[in-house]
């Protein structure tokens, strides 16, 4: 097992994968079939991604466990099968990782993710604090089980559900990274404001905080630079490739490896420790960032009129059929 902090500590920034599931459908996943399934029907296009973006560089990759929870998976018919498709996630997972580590002598890190359940708390909904702490710590245990190094809560919209999911977490004692998805009014789609979750997560006393998904990477740095000085936690950025966009009935992302590029180098010189690409990120935007965050020149600060003069003014320029993520989308 990698530990977390020493490879923080020695590489400064450590660049995150991709996207699973835009990439899957590239692969030929079919819309509607869970990604975690694919652990078991498809193994090699699970180990395949997870290579490709070790090759292309990336310091962290996120298990194929996205939707592993009892409440998602009960959608399809298999909420029995938590820990079998967590624990095969992680592993294949781990398997990549040191055979890179084999292969070219560089260390790597595997972190367990767990997405939101998909329901709403009490009194918007039936899901209780109770009920959702059992079902992260079901698919916590065994992804530990499995081997990952960290556990990575992400896409998350409400405080509530947060804590569960980091209270869960807590008892493998492995560190834990939570990211929450801010959309078009810069909040998430429970009202949660940035800084105020940065806070909610440090006074948890997780390793990492910040956001992922969302819409673009103009809007995902807005949210994370009001995350800075809310704690000690180290900052994630994992923004979506472009704004998404629906178009001759897909969604598609405008991003080009330049603009990916162009918001890592800016995410490193804010001083956000974890950078990394959400929905519509390939192998080859992940390799455009690594060579950014390696070499471009660096800035000696970065403010909120940077990231609109160089990724654009957030929110202007979203489709007016709006296809941002909300917040039953998978991390895709």
């Amino acid at each position: 097992m990698t530990n977390f902090y020493d490879i923080l500590k020695d590489r400064g920034v450590l660049l995150c994968d991709g996207a699973t599931g835009t990439n899957y459908f590239n692969l030929g996943l079919e819309t509607g079939h869970p990604p975690e399934f694919w652990c078991f029907e498809e193994p090699q296009h699970v180990l395949g991604l997870h290579q490709r973006f070790l090759e292309a560089g990336s310091d962290i990759i996120l298990t194929n466990s996205f939707g592993g929870t009892s409440f998602r998976l009960k959608l399809h018919q298999a909420e029995d099968r938590v820990h079998e498709l967590n624990k095969k996630a992680a592993e294949l997972a781990r398997q990549a990782a040191d055979a890179h580590q084999d292969a070219t002598g560089r260390q790597v890190l595997v972190a367990g993710s767990m997405g939101p359940t998909g329901e709403l708390f009490a009194p918007l909904g039936m899901l209780d604090h109770d009920a959702a702490v059992t079902a992260f710590s079901d698919q916590a245990n065994a992804l530990a089980e499995g081997g990952v190094d960290l556990l990575w809560i992400e896409t998350i919209s409400s405080i509530e559900e947060v804590q569960a999911a980091i209270e869960a977490a807590q008892k493998t004692g492995l560190p834990i990274a939570a990211t929450m998805t801010f959309d078009t009014a810069g909040k998430s789609m429970m009202g949660v404001n940035p800084d105020d979750y940065a806070r909610a997560c440090n006074a948890e006393g997780v390793a990492a905080v910040g956001a992922n998904c969302g819409i673009g990477p103009a809007e995902l740095m807005h949210s994370v630079l009001l995350m800075r000085d809310q704690g000690q936690a180290a900052l994630v950025a994992k923004g979506n490739c472009g704004i998404p966009e629906y178009r001759d009935g897909a969604i598609h992302y405008h991003g080009s490896p330049e603009l990916m590029a162009q918001y890592a180098a800016l995410a490193r010189d804010a001083g956000i420790q974890i950078i990394g690409g959400c929905c519509g990120t390939t192998p080859d935007h992940i390799r455009a960032m690594r060579e950014a965050i390696d070499t471009a020149p660096k800035r000696d600060h970065v403010d909120l009129s940077d990231v609109t003069t160089i990724l654009g003014e957030p929110w202007k320029d979203i489709p007016k059929n709006d296809a941002a993520p909300r917040r039953r989308r998978r991390r895709d």
